[in-house]
Parts: structure tokens; C-alpha cells; sequence
């Protein structure tokens, strides 16, 4: 199988409801967030890709458009569920985004901190 992996960055803050107000988490905060993205096939298309890395500037653009620069909190999508804005949860809604684009996706990887990660892979 062929795998190919894309990062993205995007700087926002959050809070995590329900935690002990003595937890750092409780507390609004922010990440400078690294997103990776999956994408896997067992054959390459006509021009030898799992997928163009070009065509997934759509999901840079996104995160710029919809996250970069936002309280997450204050999203429409996490504040109407509510979901909380944890990294487990962010990496299966941008898993979620990425599947609808790109049926090749796998897994997505999502970063806060320069060595903590959490994975969505189905």
C-alpha cells in the first residue's frame, strides 16, 4: 500500500469545559496546532499519485478560512453539539472534512504542543 502524509498548521484557543478549574486546560489557552493528514491506496492514479499533494491546498485553506486566529469554542460546529475542542476530538472532525474531500484519507494527526499528538484512524 502507498501512503502519503501532509502537514498544516493554524494558531487558535481553546478551553476544555468540565475540568477542575485548577487545570490548565480549564482555562482559555492557546496552540500553535499542527494537523497531519493520511492518505493511502494500494495503486497510484494515472499521473503515479495516491493524490496530487496540490489538490489538498483546499484543506490548508479551510483551516486558514474556518480556524486560524479563532477561539475554537466559538465555533459553530463544536458550540452547537457541543463538542469539546480536545485534540481527539479535533482529529476526527478534520478526519470527518478530509474522507468527504479525499476517500483515500486514513488518518489525521493533530498537534498542540511540539510533542503531544492525537490520532483519529477508523
Amino acid at each position: 500500500m502507498y501512503t502519503i502524509t501532509k502537514s498544516f498548521a493554524f494558531e487558535a484557543a481553546h478551553h476544555l469545559n468540565g475540568l477542575p478549574l485548577e487545570h490548565q486546560c480549564s482555562r482559555s489557552h492557546g496552540h500553535s496546532y499542527r494537523v497531519e493528514v493520511e492518505l493511502s491506496a494500494w495503486y497510484l492514479n494515472s499521473a503515479s499519485f495516491v493524490v496530487d499533494y496540490g489538490d489538498l491546498d483546499i484543506f490548508a485553506k479551510y483551516l486558514k478560512h474556518n480556524f486560524d486566529h479563532r477561539d475554537l469554542n466559538e465555533i459553530r460546529d463544536f458550540k452547537e453539539v457541543p463538542i469539546q475542542t480536545s485534540a481527539e476530538n479535533l482529529a476526527k472532525y478534520f478526519y470527518d472534512w478530509c474522507v468527504a474531500a479525499w476517500p483515500e484519507t486514513t488518518a489525521v494527526r493533530v498537534s498542540e504542543t511540539a510533542r503531544s499528538w492525537a490520532e483519529y484512524r477508523p
